[in-house]
């Protein structure tokens, strides 16, 4: 586990290799199609043979929840399991990984008609409205999501305006959740030094943009499904950081330097978020990626021996 750019790829491919695992990503933006580049996804060539499950499994502007995830990931599990193998699990995407290891309460699934009310609202009032409006119902979960957390502010509210049930209400309730039947180790990836973090972000965005991200970003544009979508923006895929900022330079509203920058931060503000959480895993075991190389080791084979 870890935020984005502290190097879980890397190790998660050494780590593989020297365990005979399966890589299981658990990353919400490596689940569509066309998202390569500007999501960070290992090519084929960079997985070095090593099998990857959770990956493609969608196109952009199809839908794919959190619940779809933990019953996807769990078959996968299962199946490497059964195969002697172990499964390793690689990401940063907080709900998924909450989904996958805690299960998720059997809240009401997506109204797309009451996702539109809210779309619309939105585009007259703006997000930081409707988060307020989030905040005098459910205090709790809007303390939890940023202002501008588009996705997780129309779900919040969704949930309530079908059920009647804030979405804090909903997560409390742990009678219907099934735990995942595995044992776990949990290990974060986290530079000590934020300035650390913040460096590897730049790197990697300057990187992206050398690979032709854009370019990516002009193939996604011109996928009739996206072209005639009324708002592409709104998609969970494209909600990704960097592909909104690439999509609106394509656009003209900002020059290439403005998107780097507006990239750059979105990225650091996921990392913020992802660190938020990460926090809350209190049987989770911290590791700079660099400095704390022999404190990981010594980790996995205190849990896998041997190994």
């Amino acid at each position: 586990m870890g935020p984005t750019a502290s190097g879980k790829t890397a190790l998660s491919l050494e780590w593989a290799a020297a365990l005979d695992a399966e890589i299981v990503s658990v990353d919400s933006a490596l689940v569509y199609r066309g998202l390569d580049i500007g999501a960070a996804k290992p090519t084929v060539a960079e997985r070095g043979g090593i099998v990857h499950h959770m990956l493609d499994l969608r196109e952009p502007w199809q839908p794919y929840s959190a619940a779809e995830f933990a019953t996807d990931a769990r078959r996968a599990m299962d199946d490497i399991a059964a195969r002697g193998r172990i499964p390793l699990l690689v990401g940063g995407t907080g709900l998924y990984f909450q989904a996958l290891l805690e299960g998720l309460s059997d809240m009401p699934a997506a109204d797309a008609q009451v996702r539109a009310g809210l779309a619309a609202q939105a585009a007259e009032r703006g997000w930081a409205a409707l988060h307020a409006e989030l905040a005098a119902i459910d205090p709790v979960a809007a303390a939890r999501i940023h202002a501008t957390d588009a996705q997780r502010i129309q779900r919040a509210l969704e949930v309530y305006r079908i059920s009647g049930r804030t979405l804090t209400d909903w997560q409390r309730d742990t009678s219907q959740r099934a735990r995942l039947p595995y044992r776990v180790l949990k290990l974060v990836l986290a530079p000590a030094d934020r300035s650390e973090l913040h460096r590897r972000i730049e790197r990697r965005f300057d990187a992206m943009l050398e690979a032709r991200f854009l370019d990516e970003v002009r193939r996604l544009r011109a996928a009739p499904e996206l072209a005639a979508h009324p708002a592409p923006l709104e998609l969970p895929a494209l909600r990704a950081v960097g592909y909104r900022q690439a999509w609106e330079h394509l656009d003209g509203q900002y020059d290439a330097a403005t998107l780097r920058d507006r990239g750059i931060f979105a990225t650091r503000q996921l990392a913020k978020r992802q660190l938020t959480w990460l926090r809350g895993q209190l049987d989770a075991r911290w590791f700079d990626p660099v400095r704390d190389r022999a404190g990981l080791l010594a980790a996995r084979r205190l849990f896998v021996p041997g190994r």
